[in-house]
């Protein structure tokens, strides 16, 4: 910071942000100004640091852009520094909705109401940047990438054998039918474009005055694809819809929220695209979300992560797994 001139004297006000069970988020001051601090957990897990420099990469391309995001300051690919690679964003002035909502949200219907079609709105503006031109040309491979996503994502879920104690791909009911099913029914063709890759409530910051969004976070899936799997994710984890990622007490107060099919209509005016096969995108984002959530469960069963948190997200994998039979049956 001292090199970049960010900010001046020392340091103070540092707090833990909540929110995520993979990295970690510190706010601070340096003099007046305020920052936050995103980089890896302490124990590094394969390709964390690279994961932090796609990150720095794709918030810098968005700077400028109607995709609202938390502001780029700067960062380091340098793992000496910290023992990993890291970022500097600016705070965002919201709040997240999984968290609990201020009091002019919980008692205003249509404020939570916008709050998912502020979402679908973002998603979509994300998806219709020109990601060459934003100079993401060669941040990931669009030519087949929904021909690998089954295999990729089960390649995952095999690695996870690695570690002691995991019980295995047995423990997901289903996990060998959803994945016939979405290579029999797989779309024949699609429009690439940036990709958030984990869209959903506990993902987004909404403004406190209003049901608008202030920002998209967490963008370690981010990558070139088919911007219609961040419209499946959403209504494959929305809170109303069978899949809840909320604790029973927040469960009750996201009451009122856009319908999963409120979500999808805003989606293609906003966006233009074909939603035909949007059930086949909720059920990849099943599958492949709930493979990544049983690697923190097989990380968890190997004592490299909090067994209460493998737990509550094992449970999650569940879900959505029975989520996804619900649709392909």
């Amino acid at each position: 910071m001292e090199a970049r001139s960010l900010g001046s004297g020392s340091i103070s006000g540092v707090r833990l942000l909540a929110g995520g069970t993979q990295n970690i988020l510190l706010r601070f001051h340096r003099g007046p100004s305020e920052f936050v601090l995103r980089r890896p957990p302490p124990v590094l897990r394969a390709g964390s640091n690279e994961t932090m420099r796609r990150e720095m990469r794709v918030l810098e391309a968005l700077r400028g852009s109607d995709v609202p995001h938390p502001g780029f300051i700067a960062g380091s690919s340098d793992e000496t520094i910290l023992g990993a690679a890291f970022y500097l964003m600016q705070p965002v002035d919201g709040f997240n909705p999984m968290s609990g909502l201020p009091a002019l949200h919980a008692r205003e219907p249509l404020l939570r109401r916008r709050m998912g079609l502020a979402v679908v709105g973002a998603i979509a503006a994300l998806g219709a940047l020109d990601y060459r031109a934003v100079g993401l040309a060669d941040f990931g491979k669009p030519e087949n990438f929904l021909e690998r996503q089954v295999g990729r994502w089960r390649r995952q879920l095999e690695s996870y054998a690695d570690l002691a104690g995991w019980p295995g791909p047995g423990a997901i009911p289903g996990v060998d039918a959803v994945a016939a099913w979405l290579d029999r029914h797989r779309p024949s063709s699609f429009q690439p474009g940036i990709i958030h890759g984990d869209a959903h409530l506990a993902n987004v910051m909404i403004r406190p005055d209003s049901g608008e969004l202030a920002a998209l976070v967490d963008w370690e899936l981010s990558t070139i694809g088919d911007p219609l799997l961040d419209l499946g994710w959403l209504i494959a984890t929305w809170p109303t819809d069978g899949s809840s990622f909320a604790t029973d007490a927040m469960a009750n107060q996201l009451t009122d929220l856009a319908s999963p099919a409120d979500l999808a209509a805003h989606y293609a005016a906003s966006s233009g695209r074909d939603l035909a096969a949007l059930d086949w995108y909720i059920v990849l984002a099943c599958y492949k979300l709930g493979i990544i959530l049983e690697g923190s469960f097989a990380r968890a069963c190997a004592g490299k992560a909090p067994r209460e948190t493998g737990e509550r997200l094992h449970a999650h994998t569940l879900a959505l797994f029975e989520r996804a039979l619900s649709i392909i049956r």
